[in-house]
């Protein structure tokens, strides 16, 4: 690793603990803000941005003790930044921050109940084929991760279907002053979602893709679903509230 890929790795992960640890705080105070039934959201976007923060802390203290800058020398100490800490976090963020945009939507208990379940279930199960392929980069391994990334595309796909077609016609329904608000919330949780499988893939069609380009990748990818669409859920909920729908 090079000094600048150390200090970009470096100053990433730190910019990342501080975006979420402030989030955290941003949205448990502001549950009192809104109206009683947008506060479960809330609640889901405090609770995303802690578990991101927790976890961050943790490839950050796994990153320290990695590496090492002597002389204005990376030295690898033989420890291990570990990246199981990013998918752990992802196994518990991904489906709150569906529920999230389903709760703040505000469906009917059933339907709540019905597609969180189903919403639930596909994101467990792509997070883990995700997990399952993430450590195969070595050329011989890359067909392996292939196969995984392919595979988590099937419940990826389903969760698009439902954010794409599926909440169509709720949205279409929402007040008029936070329509537009709701779809683009739904619209940057798919585009930067769309970044983790781009990212997953750069060791297949790049080789030489550094380590480094991953995990950067990753963490731009986590502030905007997280920290950037918590925000856009708040905001939801606090127009909604206020003319009191």
């Amino acid at each position: 690793m090079q000094v600048a890929d150390y200090n970009l790795l470096y100053n990433t992960l730190s910019f990342a603990i501080a975006t979420f640890g402030a989030s955290t705080v941003f949205f448990f105070c502001q549950r009192s803000q809104v109206a009683p039934a947008y506060k479960t959201a809330l609640t889901l976007a405090g609770l995303v941005c802690l578990i991101a923060l927790y976890h961050y802390l943790r490839i950050f203290e796994s990153f320290n003790e990695a590496y090492v800058v002597i002389n204005g020398v990376i030295t690898e100490t033989g420890g291990q930044l570990n990246v199981s800490y990013r998918y752990v976090g992802w196994l518990l963020t991904v489906p709150l921050l569906l529920l999230e945009l389903v709760l703040v939507i505000r469906l009917t208990r059933e339907e709540t109940f019905s597609l969180g379940t189903k919403l639930t279930i596909a994101a467990i199960i792509m997070v883990l084929l995700g997990y399952s392929g993430e450590g195969l980069v070595n050329a011989d391994q890359l067909h392996e991760r292939w196969i995984y990334w392919s595979l988590a595309m099937f419940p990826f796909l389903f969760i698009l279907y439902n954010l794409i077609i599926k909440l169509k016609n709720p949205i279409s329904k929402q007040p008029k002053n936070v329509q537009s608000l709701v779809s683009n919330s739904r619209w940057l949780l798919i585009g930067s979602w769309t970044i983790y499988p781009i990212v997953y893939l750069l060791p297949i069609f790049d080789p030489s893709a550094s380590y480094v380009n991953l995990q950067v990748g990753y963490t731009v990818a986590d502030i905007l679903s997280i920290a950037s669409f918590g925000i856009m859920i708040y905001l939801i909920a606090q127009r909604k509230s206020d003319i009191g729908a």
